[in-house]
């Protein structure tokens, strides 16, 4: 079943032609812009490594990492409650999303284009001390080249 609407994508397009051919579509999602609305009264759930999390993330957003992600860390979150999990482009983060479907999370989707979109769009970040910065983690040199806007890291 395919979960994602017409307006997940992302403006750049050799970018969505990536992600169209890497993402699965096996979770629903949300594009940054939708996101963003929905803020308010989402949980964000960060699947990317800590480090990556440390540089930034989006305001309020719950580390959870991905390689050591365990259902008992959520475990305080109710299962009807609304999340956006989110990684540097989408992958991690939809293999995250799926297994909270799985466990049946009822509102979990995943954020089509991750934090680079959301950065691309305009969005803030936020760093450890939670001042706005222009840093990402940006994983590795062959996936950074999707983020447009911002400073890229790598360490």
């Amino acid at each position: 079943m395919n979960y994602y609407p017409a307006d997940a994508q992302v403006q750049n397009g050799s970018f969505n032609l990536m992600l169209k051919l890497l993402l699965s579509k096996s979770t629903p999602a949300v594009n940054a812009n939708n996101a963003a609305m929905a803020q308010r009264d989402h949980i964000f759930l960060d699947a990317r490594e800590y480090n990556e999390y440390t540089t930034s993330h989006i305001q309020h957003a719950r580390y959870i990492g991905d390689k050591k992600f365990k259902l008992q860390d959520i475990s305080d979150i109710k299962k009807d409650a609304a999340i956006i999990v989110y990684c540097s482009v989408g992958k991690r983060s939809e293999a995250i999303t799926l297994q909270l479907k799985k466990a049946g999370y009822q509102h979990v989707r995943n954020l089509y284009g991750g934090i680079f979109e959301w950065l691309n769009m305009g969005y803030p970040v936020y760093n450890n001390e939670n001042v706005i910065t222009d840093t990402v983690h940006a994983y590795s040199r062959f996936w950074g080249k999707w983020l447009e806007k911002g400073t890229r890291v790598y360490e």
